[in-house]
């Protein structure tokens, strides 16, 4: 069965402080990944750089900017699902053009565990 919010044209929502800051409107999928086209609203603009910042770590395959990048992203912004219900874990990247590529889970991802000291 396919999932209802993976349909072309569903909306997902991205929110700051209580507040919705972008529309991402599905355009097709490549799991894990669901593609969109984004409509930003006031309040997305402060964000702008870091998903910026974001892809350009990407292009240089800096990895520790890149997961710095993901952090500040899910630690200022929640997502929920075309039903309005919260996403619990997600991975978003906005690009320049308006488009969206994402991943989500249904739970938080685990924090890695600390190496004991010895």
């Amino acid at each position: 069965m396919a999932n209802p919010h993976l349909t072309a044209g569903s909306v997902w929502r991205l929110h700051h402080a209580g507040r919705e800051t972008a529309r991402l409107t599905v355009t097709g999928t490549d799991m894990p990944w669901t593609h969109a086209r984004v409509e930003t609203l006031p309040g997305f603009e402060e964000f702008r750089s870091v998903f910026a910042e974001q892809e350009l770590a990407v292009d240089e395959e800096d990895w520790d900017r890149l997961d710095t990048c993901d952090a500040r992203i899910r630690g200022a912004l929640t997502m929920t699902f075309p039903d309005g219900s919260p996403v619990a874990e997600f991975m978003l990247h906005i690009h320049a053009d308006n488009t969206a590529g994402w991943r989500w889970h249904d739970e938080p991802f685990a924090e890695p565990t600390p190496e004991p000291d010895h």
